[in-house]
Formats: C-alpha cells, structure tokens, sequence
C-alpha cells in the first residue's frame, strides 16, 4: 500500500493521494492505466508463488490488476479498512458478499428500504438455495433484535435508507449482530467515506456503489467491498474471483479520478441540499421533507452522531399524491429525471415508478416508500438555479 495512506492524514489529503504514488518506470503523476489481460512471469518460481500467494504479483486482471489495486487500497484507506475489491457494478459487490458467506440455512435481516435489487436477490434467488430473511425497519434497534435468529449469519443495513432517508443506529446494529454471532454489513453508498465510517461504529463490511458520490460523474458504473479485518477479505476474495465481477482498469482509473474531488463535490451538493430542503419544507404544496439535516427529522441528533454531515439525498411528498408527483417531475426543466445520484447534476425520480418497482406495493407502502414520494440526489449547480427550478415545477400540483 502507498505510503501516503499514513492514518495522520485528513479525508480531502487521503481522497487525493491514499494508494497512489508517481509511477515508478517514469514518474508520472497520473496513475497508469495497465490495460492487460495477462501478466508475464519472471521465471516459473515466480509463476508459482503467484499463484500459490506467496508473492505480490500479478497474474491475470479477473484476479487483481495494479491499476484497480490502487483504487482498493484508495477506498480503504478512506474508509479505514484494512483492504478492498474493486467489483464491476455495485450489485457485483453485493452479490459477491452474499455468495462467500451464505450457506444453506443461514438467515439475513436487512434494512426494509434497502435499494430494490439487493433486497429482491435474496428474496427471490438466494431463498432458492434455502436462505432466509427478514426485512425490517431498522431505524428501530426492537425491530432489529426481535428479527435476530440463531441462524442469522448477516445483518446488512443501509443507513440512510434508500429512498425514505431513514437512519440507523451503527453501533446498536454492531452489538446486535456480534451478540448473535453474525456479521454487520453497511451500504455506505448514500454517505461516502467523507460523510460516514460505518467501521467507527463497528461494522465488519462497507460495500460502495462507486457509480454514485465516489466516481460522481455519471460515467461509470463501479463497485467495492472495504474490510475491516483480513480474515474476512480472505474469506470472500475466492468467490469475487470466482463470479467474475471484475472491474475493467480503465473504468478505476476513472473512479480514482473522481475521487480526487470527493470532498469538493460533496461538500458543494451538501450545502446546496440544505437549503434547499428548507425551501421545500416551507412550501405549502408539500406534505413532508425527509433530510437529516432538518431539525424536524426524526433522527436529526443520531445523524449528529455517526454523520459529518446531513448528505446531499433529499425525498418528500407532495399533498397531491401520486399525481402531484408525476405532474411535478414533468415540470423539471433544470433538475433531471432520472435514476442513480451522486453526480455533480441534480437528478430527480419517482422511486415507486423506479428504483424500487420491483418490490411488490404492499412491501413498499410498509417500508414507507409512498406512491408519491420524490427522491432528488442534489447536484452542484447554483442553488439559485435549484431552487427556481423546483419553485416552478411545484406550481404545476
């Protein structure tokens, strides 16, 4: 790992240098792009230290590649983990956990809200193979605790939750799931190591959609499982081999290139997101604002807590329902209609329509994802802009 990972660094000093030093044949800057398949052998007692893993070396891009190793070692040193792998998609990530560490028999609980496909997974393919699950409320530790079986292998949270913007306690859900025995997995998505470390609070596993806050330019889709001790990385590192989710090195080099602006993007949106989230509350057409950075939310002091900062993730509901919603993102003119979030435009969607439709309507309603309920991902345009924007398309309900 790079020396400029050192722990005595700031997040903004890690987002920029953490895993990456000047190139060591020319010195280049920019980290290179070793776009290979194949990596040759020095003799054939190398070839098989390689592959026995006796040696640092490369073998084959499906198994590590330098490029990507530096994008791993850059979010892990974000997230203070002791390493990570770089997965094509986020869903890659997912399913590479689910993969090394179900068994038949085995039991997971997770957020209700957690994003559609890493719920809809489990309960379709993995129940299959004699898995099974509880999807709960986990913004209530009661809820957690009564889901908690001795079979329970994981509990996988999302927090916020995707799309209502619910917290959960990090640390009540460590306890919870070491208690019983089980692993804590944290989807860091919606924060980013510059908002939140789940492994402060006790989590044993961070997985990332990079696709959102950590590439931030809406040009790559990306994954990454971070860990919290090596055990672990060993134990899942064969089946991410196995399945093939690898990330293409160009496609890192891309994700490291984001990431050299994490914090200035974030910071930017954030900012932005707060006040527009005032406006929204304020304005009579809408019934509620979800935003950790309102007093009125109901877990403004945990967000306090385990967040440095409320995030740039805002959702609420227009009195008029369902049809007020649709009315009102055919009216956007600046925001844009479309699903993901992270990236330096604002985006805005209707999750019911979208990102969760695949979860069936009584499931949804119980998990407090309304017909109406509009999530925006708040960009870094000029507020100004924004908020004229959204002005104008509420006056449409």
């Amino acid at each position: 790992m790079s020396t400029k990972t050192g722990t005595d660094y700031g997040i903004y000093t890690k987002a920029i240098h953490a895993g990456q030093e000047p190139d060591p044949l020319t010195l280049a800057v920019s980290p290179p792009i070793y776009q290979t398949s194949t990596f040759a052998f020095n003799n054939t007692r190398h070839g098989a230290d390689c592959f026995r893993g006796e040696s640092d070396g490369y073998i084959y891009t499906r198994l590590g590649n330098p490029t990507t190793r530096m994008l791993e070692d850059n979010v892990a040193a974000l997230e203070k983990g002791v390493g990570g792998l770089a997965t094509a998609t986020g869903m890659a990530a997912t399913c590479s956990v689910y993969f090394a560490l179900f068994k038949a028999g085995d039991h997971v609980v997770g957020t209700d809200a957690l994003y559609g496909p890493s719920r809809m997974v489990v309960e379709r393919d993995w129940s299959r193979f004699g898995i099974g699950f509880s999807f709960v409320d986990t913004s209530d530790l009661d809820n957690v605790r009564k889901a908690m079986r001795p079979e329970t292998r994981m509990l996988y949270i999302e927090s916020p939750a995707n799309p209502t913007i619910k917290l959960t306690d990090l640390a009540g859900c460590a306890a919870i799931a070491h208690e019983n025995g089980a692993i804590l997995v944290v989807d860091n998505t919606f924060m980013s190591p510059h908002l939140q470390n789940p492994f402060d609070f006790g989590a044993d596993i961070i997985i990332h959609s990079m696709t959102k806050f950590l590439n931030g330019h809406g040009d790559v889709v990306a994954g990454m499982i971070v860990f919290r001790d090596k055990e672990l990385l060993a134990e899942v590192r064969p089946a991410f081999e196995f399945l093939g989710g690898t990330m293409d090195p160009h496609q890192a080099w891309l994700v490291l290139r984001g990431i050299k602006t994490l914090g200035l993007r974030i910071d930017r949106a954030q900012e932005n997101a707060v006040n527009i989230a005032g406006m929204l509350e304020a304005h009579p057409k809408v019934e509620r604002v979800y935003y950790p950075g309102l007093r009125s939310h109901p877990q403004y002091e945990l967000a306090r807590k385990q967040q440095r900062g409320p995030g740039c993730l805002i959702s609420f509901e227009l009195k008029g329902g369902l049809e007020a919603g649709s009315r009102f993102l055919d009216s956007v003119r600046l925001c844009t209609l479309a699903v993901s979030l992270g990236g330096v435009e604002t985006l805005i969607q209707l999750p019911a329509g979208m990102t969760h439709a695949t979860i069936p309507r009584e499931k949804r309603l119980a998990a407090g994802i309304a017909d109406g309920l509009v999530r925006v991902s708040v960009g870094c345009e000029d507020v100004e802009d924004l908020m004229a924007d959204l002005e104008q398309a509420l006056e449409q309900c």
